[in-house]
């Protein structure tokens, strides 16, 4: 089997746009893609910076520096979320950018990527100091975004009510209602129903395919989810609704592990109150990196990026890897894990439910006509069930890893698209 990650021996890069400029390498070579299309996916269309004031509570102003990629619109305008976090860099921006691209093409939707950051942590500030936050830096993107242009979504440390004060921003600003502008927003101003569950749906129904390939019954299925935040909770719930055993989570405080399963409602009460490690008698409390070496049936690294590298990869036991986040392993942590026989479902397939629904939301904001959450549950169904296969199918056809095969389906279609209009 050809890996993504069939390169010779030299230290690990835990950059991310390094990291994704590879993954684009090895896959386009193996499609023999000419050299300009592959040179124009390995950057970025445009990549904003901007600062801008804000001010605090005591009075003070305090200049918040933020990014917001957009990498290709081949396909369509572009897609992506907007992050609030302490260590967020241009670089992580620009590459998470590219993997939404990939992540648009793979389950089909008429986008490209984009990516949005400020380098803050919100939990420092009062809720009156992250709406203005929010509302500024919108202001500061404003003329880059649009229904029909970039269409922005929550990611780390921002959600429904982030989005809503940035689409208020942009509508004023435009002196029109633009529900459109972004997703993830609130029912009551052109949010879907179904959004929220999104990403951990999505990622679900990847995992129930891969145990079903692999013979594995669901029921009684072993799970660890490292990262307890909104796609980790949902999942942990409709993965312990199905009869799998949720036996370890771990938030940025810790982990707890109890072999015969976990109580998931409690744990997620413990969390919307403060942690997870509040839960009462676990059999014993794990780190976070204990988490990801425990002999498990399916692993969901839900958090952030590179948390399974060439240094631990060799002591994952776990026979599926979910990434419901984005990037969580490197390179030559997929190398270790496909030649050790680990089913991976990457990320651009496996978190791909959230920009799907995301979709969902913004066709129901263009068209003013909105759907039930089980039509948006069995649309979301149907593509992660068609993408899944495709990508089967793919790497299957060319002896390939899953997220070689990932985005050898998504370049596919983008560089047709790129033909079509006449760029190469």
């Amino acid at each position: 089997m050809q890996s993504m990650n069939e390169t010779n021996p030299k230290q690990e890069s835990l950059n991310p746009y390094e990291i994704v400029k590879e993954q684009i390498d090895i896959a386009a070579n193996i499609l023999q893609l000419p050299k300009n299309i592959i040179e124009i996916l390995k950057r970025p269309k445009r990549v904003l910076t901007v600062n801008y004031p804000v001010k605090l509570d005591d009075g003070t102003i305090e200049v918040f520096e933020g990014y917001r990629s957009q990498h290709n619109d081949a396909l369509g305008p572009l897609k992506g979320g907007i992050r609030f976090h302490p260590d967020v860099t241009l670089d992580e921006v620009k590459a998470l950018s590219m993997w939404m691209t990939f992540k648009c093409g793979v389950v089909g939707l008429p986008y490209g990527g984009g990516k949005g950051g400020v380098i803050a942590d919100p939990r420092n500030y009062s809720l009156a100091e992250r709406e203005r936050m929010s509302r500024g830096f919108m202001e500061a993107i404003a003329d880059f975004v649009g229904p029909d242009k970039d269409i922005p979504a929550p990611d780390v440390y921002t959600n429904a009510q982030v989005m809503g004060w940035m689409m208020d921003t942009y509508s004023k600003l435009k002196g029109t209602y633009s529900p459109g502008v972004i997703t993830g927003k609130p029912l009551s101003i052109g949010g879907s129903l179904g959004r929220s569950e999104a990403t951990a749906r999505g990622c679900v129904i990847t995992i129930k395919e891969a145990l079903k390939e692999l013979n594995m019954p669901i029921k009684h299925a072993t799970i660890a989810i490292q990262g307890f935040g909104n796609a980790g909770r949902v999942a942990a719930r409709l993965l312990s609704d199905l009869g799998c055993k949720v036996v370890a989570i771990s938030d940025s405080r810790g982990g707890i592990y109890h072999s015969t399963g976990l109580d998931i409602g409690a744990a997620i009460e413990c969390k919307s109150t403060g942690c997870v490690t509040d839960y009462a008698s676990p059999e014993k409390y794990i780190t976070s990196e204990e988490l990801l070496e425990l002999d498990v049936d399916v692993l969901i690294p839900a958090a952030m990026e590179n948390v399974i590298t060439s240094s631990n990869a060799r002591r994952v036991k776990a026979k599926i890897i979910a990434e419901a986040a984005n990037g969580p392993c490197t390179p030559e942590a997929d190398r270790v894990l496909n030649d050790k026989g680990t089913l991976i479902i990457p990320d651009v397939l496996g978190n791909a439910g959230g920009v799907t629904v995301s979709y969902f939301e913004w066709v129901q904001n263009l068209s003013h006509f909105y759907w039930t959450e089980k039509e948006v549950n069995d649309r979301l169904y149907e593509k992660m069930i068609t993408a899944y296969e495709e990508v089967r199918s793919i790497a299957d056809k060319y002896s390939v890893d899953r997220r070689t095969a990932a985005f050898m389906v998504s370049m596919l279609k983008i560089a047709e698209a790129m033909e079509d209009r006449g760029w190469v």
